[in-house]
């Protein structure tokens, strides 16, 4: 994916990365255990195959995803997230814990496996130990 925005905002740059159609159903697919090319392809419906190659390829070159050779002939790799795609999850868990409160059809859910209650995101102070809320948060840089 070419760099769309040159905005010098962390929300535009990381779109560049990743905020492209299909890449984060791909990145996301990774992290629940679908790894290689035929699983993702069959849980993403719809994705057209070189749609899907380009997009690993680009997810790799960024340093999101890595891919390791199974099979020699035909070439069948395995594909597994990097630290800094894995660091993607708190934004799915954001992503459907806004669904859940947005959507008109809710399709998950997240609980917390133990007591099988919702949970919520909250923001933790790593300086004063204090959970805070939102509106206790300042977005510094330039604007």
């Amino acid at each position: 994916m070419n760099a769309t925005y040159s905005i010098p905002c962390n929300i535009a740059q990381t779109l560049n990365l990743i905020g492209d159609r299909w890449s984060l159903l791909i990145l996301h697919r990774l992290l629940i255990g679908k790894g290689t090319y035929s699983e993702l392809q069959q849980s993403l419906e719809g994705i057209p195959s070189n749609l899907l190659s380009k997009r690993l390829k680009t997810l790799e070159e960024y340093g999101l995803i890595t891919s390791e050779l199974y099979q020699a002939h035909p070439p069948r790799y395995q594909y597994t997230l990097t630290q800094s795609g894995r660091e993607l999850e708190d934004i799915f868990n954001a992503i459907i814990l806004w669904g859940e409160k947005n959507l008109k059809t809710c399709y998950k859910h997240l609980v917390h496996r133990d007591c099988g209650h919702g949970i919520e995101i909250k923001y933790f102070c790593k300086n004063c130990g204090r959970i805070i809320s939102a509106d206790e948060l300042d977005v510094c840089g330039e604007d």
